[in-house]
C-alpha cells in the first residue's frame, strides 16, 4: 500500500473495475464482487485503452482487479499506467503470473494486493478485505524475494544520477505511463531519439526493460533524489 489514501474502503466500495479480456472470468469475477460488496457498479474491460477510458471518467472507480496480461499490454506496465491514471483507487492484481518475484515487483509498481488468477472466492474475499482496510494483500506461501537481500540503494541513485537532463525528463515521462511518441510530442523531439535515449537510460541503469527501470525509479523515489530542471 502506497503513501496516498485509498478512496476504496470496505464499509462505501463505490465503483469497482474488472480489467481482463476472458469475459467469462470478467462475469465470474463481477459476481464475486457483488457477493462482497454492495457496490455501486461494476464494470469491465477487455483492454488497457478501455480501461484507462473508465477510470478517466468524472466519477473514476474505487476498486480495480487488472489482469497483467492484456491484448495491448504485458507485465507491469499496464499497473504503472493504471496507478498513475488513478492514483487513488485500490488496485488487486488477478494474474496467473504468480510467482514471488512477480508479487513483489507488482507491489512496489502500486498494486495494492494480488491474487493468483484461479483462485478460490474465499480468497478473493480476503484479498477485498485487507485492502478495504487499507493492508496490502499476498498470498498463503508468498515470500519476499528482497527479504535479506544485500543490495544497495545507494547504488541505484549512483545509476539514476548517471542520466543527463534529456535522460532524466524522459525516464520521468516513462514513469507517468508515456509512449515513445508521446514522449517524442511532449519534448519536441523525434521519437527515434526518444527510443536511443530510452536505450541509453537502460543500459545506464543495466535492466531490460521499461518496467524495470520504473521499478529502480519508483524504489529511489525518483522525483525526490534527482529533480529536472525545466
Amino acid at each position: 500500500m502506497t503513501e496516498i489514501q485509498r478512496n476504496f474502503h470496505e464499509s462505501s466500495p463505490g465503483t469497482a473495475l474488472v480489467v481482463d479480456d476472458h469475459p467469462l472470468f470478467c462475469d465470474a469475477l463481477s459476481l464475486t464482487l457483488q457477493s462482497l460488496a454492495d457496490f455501486d457498479a461494476i464494470r469491465t474491460a477487455g483492454t488497457l485503452e478501455q480501461a484507462l477510458d473508465i477510470v478517466g471518467t468524472p466519477k473514476g472507480v474505487d476498486l480495480i482487479v487488472l489482469d497483467l496480461n492484456l491484448p495491448d499490454v504485458n507485465g507491469l506496465d499496464g499497473l504503472v499506467r493504471l496507478r498513475n491514471a488513478a492514483p487513488k483507487a485500490a488496485i488487486i492484481i488477478a494474474s496467473s503470473m504468480a510467482d514471488n518475484r512477480m508479487i513483489s515487483h507488482a507491489l512496489k509498481a502500486g498494486a495494492d494486493g494480488f491474487v493468483p488468477k484461479h483462485s478460490q472466492r474465499s480468497v478473493f474475499r480476503r484479498a477485498f478485505e485487507a485492502v478495504g482496510k487499507g493492508q496490502a494483500f499476498v498470498p498463503d506461501g508468498y515470500i519476499d524475494p528482497t527479504a535479506g537481500s544485500d543490495d544497495d540503494p545507494d547504488d541505484a541513485l549512483a545509476r539514476l544520477a548517471s542520466l543527463t537532463n534529456q535522460q532524466a525528463r524522459i525516464l520521468h515521462l516513462i514513469c507517468e505511463g508515456k509512449l515513445n511518441k508521446q514522449i517524442a510530442y511532449d519534448l519536441s523531439i523525434a521519437e527515434t531519439t526518444v527510443k536511443a535515449h530510452v536505450t541509453a537510460i537502460m543500459r545506464k541503469l543495466g535492466v531490460h526493460s521499461r518496467t524495470q527501470a520504473v521499478l529502480i525509479a519508483q524504489e529511489a523515489r525518483f522525483s525526490r533524489v534527482l529533480p529536472i530542471d525545466t
